[in-house]
């Protein structure tokens, strides 16, 4: 969804990827610590979870926070010296 690796998400969390991998496949509970950290690493991607119950119409789940289209460059700043 946001192009993670699971190596690169447990860099950023301080988990280790074997630990990832394993909760992937559990349906058991986690450790809330643990969860938390996976939840922090993935909202600072852009990642929004969404709860039963919350004023969202369509439903609970996981959506990605909406950015702004990346323009480029306006063809009035266009010169030499951002050429590629």
């Amino acid at each position: 969804m946001i192009g993670i690796s699971i190596e690169e998400l447990a860099e950023a969390t301080g988990v280790a990827a074997v630990s990832i991998r394993d909760t992937e496949t559990s349906s058991g509970n986690v450790e809330p610590e643990f969860s938390d950290k996976l939840k922090r690493a993935l909202e600072s991607r852009g990642v929004i979870f969404v709860a039963a119950g919350q004023q969202d119409a369509s439903g609970p789940g996981v959506r990605l926070h909406q950015q702004p289209a990346d323009e480029g460059i306006r063809p009035q700043n266009l010169n030499a010296t951002n050429d590629d």
